[in-house]
């Protein structure tokens, strides 16, 4: 049997913090909420019964440690057949949820040497579709197309896109042949029906329908591209079980209710810049938690905001909005020289009076998916929101619709007007509310833009960009120079994955963040089979979407367009933020 979870390490807390999480984690005891969310009384998220009765069909995650127990036969017998056609990647086509679980599975177990390796393609960039697309090929890679309702725009243009590269491939009579080539993860009913070729692929795995998107991590979602790498998933699931039996255990002694009720209360004491410091070997846990809390907190004006991938600095670095999360395994297992360099920044940062929460990890991820599924849902009763809904995330999908249908009417997409200011390759655009004059350099829009900085409030770096590893590195560098010179903190994300995660938190939690938006040309775009937009079409409109829903909320956004080569404009920025910072 899996080791029992450990409790958690807290330190740094001053008298007020402490107190708050005492009395919150009093409060749950006492009003048995670990009982009332397995008894799913929905009651004590919101006295609505309407939304009660919402929240009712969204519990499901509780019980699927058990329930997809029995379903790993089936799992097997996929991967096996597959393999033995001689199937050897799998590209997982999906967002959010649907995708960000398969991607850190990718990432923290690798393929058995006779696995099939998993991939992700979450991105509308024309230059990561093409990138996926001669990655492998076509003749023993399976696309797995991965949403929860079935109309995701993504995941259907994904889909549109790698159904003609079959077809083309297998000439006169493609269906069955083509179909063999895909399966799809969704819901029963409405979802699947939304498939186009749902009755040609190899497999449908259809999840349970009251299981989030976000929590959706040990369904099919997970489960199946584990299953594919060769992940022996008995384990996993195993540990799974045990994490979910432990948050069943009477008092403060139930790891969810525990972490849960400490990260609402601090949150509510202002303390609401969650940022994760986590073990190198799982470190990609950190994009799922992410969008897990971001999406289930980030609503009414309040919420968490996940702060991953941020190097831990000096305590100067920082201001009194932080807490720090260190995941790792106990005791002395893990990354020795990781540890040591970790604890000597963490013991600095408490000495100073930031909180810093250490969650041991005995197990693995099945039991780290169940933990914070349930303390995220406690953090949300803390707060006071409705953890299993996301009101805001369609204002950015509407705007994208309506930018598409003006580009399907017109030809297209609405002009951006005048920049603020160029320099090389950039052009700065405002939001309406910016008004630098027009003799202001670059560098001094920038300033002001950061100027508008809440005392309290985090900055978003939003690439509408393919992800590389040059760019992951391009963008950690930025976020730190901002860091610094702000202390802020700081998020990165690309678009439009994180329309699907974050971008709930953007919208509808505190109102505190300041948007840099990034955007890029497509001189080598991908068409969208049936649709008359393209990849690259789809992405702009994406990110004029999101821009409008930021400025809707009175949100300081500037864009910076990077011009057609986006690694030439990331080091333009790199400068740019120097020369803007350096006053």
């Amino acid at each position: 049997m899996p080791d029992a979870p450990q409790s958690l390490v807290m330190r740094g807390l001053d008298a007020a913090a402490t107190a708050a999480v005492a009395a919150a984690t009093q409060r749950a005891v006492t009003e048995g909420w670990a009982r009332r969310i397995w008894d799913r009384d929905a009651a004590l998220w919101s006295p609505d019964p309407d939304v009660q009765a919402t929240i009712g069909q969204r519990l499901g995650w509780l019980d699927l440690p058990l329930d997809f127990s029995d379903r790993i036969a089936e799992l097997v017998g996929l991967a096996d057949g597959l393999r033995a056609e001689g199937c050897r990647r799998a590209l997982v086509c999906g967002m959010g949820g649907s995708s960000l679980a398969p991607w850190v599975i990718a990432r923290v177990w690798p393929p058995a040497a006779d696995g099939i390796a998993v991939e992700v393609l979450d991105s509308t960039d024309p230059s990561a579709v093409r990138a996926a697309t001669a990655a492998g090929d076509p003749g023993t890679t399976l696309y797995v197309i991965a949403s929860k309702s079935g109309t995701t725009v993504e995941s259907a243009s994904f889909e549109a896109h790698f159904w003609e590269l079959e077809t083309e491939r297998y000439g006169r009579f493609p269906r069955d042949a083509a179909g063999e080539h895909f399966a799809i993860i969704t819901d029963p009913g409405h979802s699947l029906d939304q498939f186009p070729h749902r009755e040609a692929y190899r497999t449908v795995l259809l999840n349970p329908p009251d299981v989030g998107g976000r929590y959706s991590a040990l369904t099919y979602v997970g489960l199946a591209p584990a299953a594919l790498q060769g992940v022996v998933l008995d384990p996993v699931l195993d540990e799974a079980l045990a994490m979910a039996e432990a948050c069943r255990l009477p008092g403060a002694d139930d790891p969810g209710l525990a972490l849960g009720a400490a990260l609402g209360a601090l949150g509510r004491q202002g303390r609401d810049k969650v940022t994760f410091v986590i073990e190198p070997a799982v470190a990609p846990f950190g994009a799922w938690v992410e969008q897990l809390i971001a999406e289930s907190t980030g609503k009414q004006g309040t919420g968490l905001v996940p702060v991953v991938d941020e190097p831990l600095g000096a305590p100067a670095a920082y201001a009194d909005d932080r807490i720090f999360v260190r995941l790792a395994p106990p005791g002395g297992q893990g990354d020795a020289a990781w540890r040591s360099t970790t604890e000597a920044a963490l013991a600095a940062l408490a000495a100073v009076g930031h909180p810093v929460i250490d969650v041991p990890m005995p197990g693995g991820l099945g039991a780290e998916f169940f933990r914070w599924e349930f303390a995220t849902a406690v953090a949300g009763a803390v707060l006071g929101v409705n953890p299993f809904d996301e009101p805001n995330v369609t204002e950015s999908k509407h705007n994208t619709a309506r930018l598409l249908d003006v580009y399907r009417r017109d030809g297209a997409l609405p002009d951006a007007g005048q920049p603020l200011a160029s320099e090389g390759p950039l052009a700065l655009f405002g939001d309406g509310v910016l008004k630098p004059g027009a003799e202001a350099t670059a560098a001094q829009v920038l300033r002001q833009h950061l100027a508008r900085l809440a005392p309290h409030g985090y900055l978003a770096l939003q690439a509408f960009i393919a992800a590389t590893p040059d760019r992951d590195r391009a963008l950690a560098a930025i976020r730190l120079r901002l860091r610094d010179a702000t202390r802020r903190a700081t998020t990165v994300g690309y678009g439009p994955r994180f329309l699907h995660s974050t971008g709930q938190l953007h919208k509808g939690g505190p109102p505190s963040g300041c948007f840099l938006q990034l955007t890029a040309d497509h001189p080598a775009d991908v068409p969208i089979p049936g649709a008359r937009e393209s990849f690259g079409t789809l992405i702009e409109a994406q990110a004029a979407g999101d821009l409008g829903a930021l400025v809707a909320h009175q949100l300081p956004v500037l864009r910076i367009h990077l011009g057609a080569d986006p690694d030439a404009g990331l080091e333009a920025l790199a400068g740019l933020v120097a020369a803007a910072v350096a006053a």
